[in-house]
């Protein structure tokens, strides 16, 4: 019969397994967690981005689906070093949905829908979309938020193994306050570091790229306008606020635009 490990060595060998495998962020020199190796977290990218692409419309309008491409090729180059995906592997799908959102996978996979390009209105401010998409990529958001997942159930199985002589209805209050805990206090924080540290990085992506940084800044006001009213709370949301992103963004701008004047001069 094999044994059951002790809570407190279950979370020991999670402790040791996060030591062990750290990887550091390219730009902001963050160290975090990174459990999964990065072939496969490619490959689970590769197979989740045909499947959405099976499920979702492409756009039929042939300027947009030329200018995400084209936008994001230019990102994809600058940011070659950090991603380890030449720029010619990326896969960038416009989608025809009217939502104004966009995302990245693992592996150099970026899908954009449609409607985002009515409030992205010049290259600049596509630009921030897809620095922000590439960013999460570059800096390994989806392998870290599995690793931290990884970890948040080894804690949940190291206090089901501590309460297990409990009667059941104390086991499932501990164990439903330790999920709302992990949730709210570790999961959507995190969360919502990964954008602002994209937000970041993407900027200075756009800018080596060739487009102006402070058109991040009019995106993201734009937005604010459009979505006025309708973010919920923000520590019950993944993604930081309108107003936080743009305080964020302007105080990283001088940098920023220090890489943009270089690049300009560059050409």
């Amino acid at each position: 019969m094999i044994p059951v490990p002790r809570p407190r060595w279950l979370l020991a060998w999670g402790l040791l397994a996060a030591v062990a495998a750290c990887q550091t962020v390219p730009v902001t020199g963050r160290s975090a967690l990174s459990l999964v190796p990065q072939a496969q977290m490619a490959s689970m990218g590769a197979e989740a981005f045909a499947d959405i692409r099976r499920k979702e419309p492409l756009s039929e309008n042939p300027q947009a689906r030329e200018r995400v491409t084209r936008v994001g090729r230019r990102i994809a180059q600058v940011a070659w070093g950090a991603t380890g995906v030449r720029p010619e592997k990326w896969q960038f799908a416009t989608f025809a949905s009217d939502q104004k959102n966009a995302f990245a996978l693992p592996g150099g996979h970026v899908g954009v829908y449609q409607g985002i390009l009515q409030v992205a209105r010049s290259d600049a401010e596509l630009a921030t979309v897809m620095g922000h998409e590439v960013a999460h990529v570059a800096a390994n958001h989806g392998g870290e938020r599995m690793s931290q997942a990884l970890l948040a159930n080894l804690g949940g199985m190291a206090l089901s193994a501590a309460v297990s002589e409990k009667p059941a209805e104390t086991r499932e209050l501990y164990l439903a306050a330790f999920g709302m805990g992990v949730q709210v206090g570790i999961m959507l924080p995190f969360s919502r570091s990964h954008e602002l540290e994209a937000d970041r990085i993407g900027l200075l992506y756009m800018a080596r790229a060739g487009y102006d940084p402070r058109a991040a800044v009019s995106f993201w006001q734009r937005m604010d306008r459009l979505g006025k009213g309708r973010q919920p709370p923000e520590f019950l949301s993944t993604h930081p606020s309108h107003g936080k992103r743009i305080e964020r963004l302007q105080a990283f701008m001088p940098r920023a635009l220090k890489a943009y004047r270089q690049a300009v001069e560059a050409r």
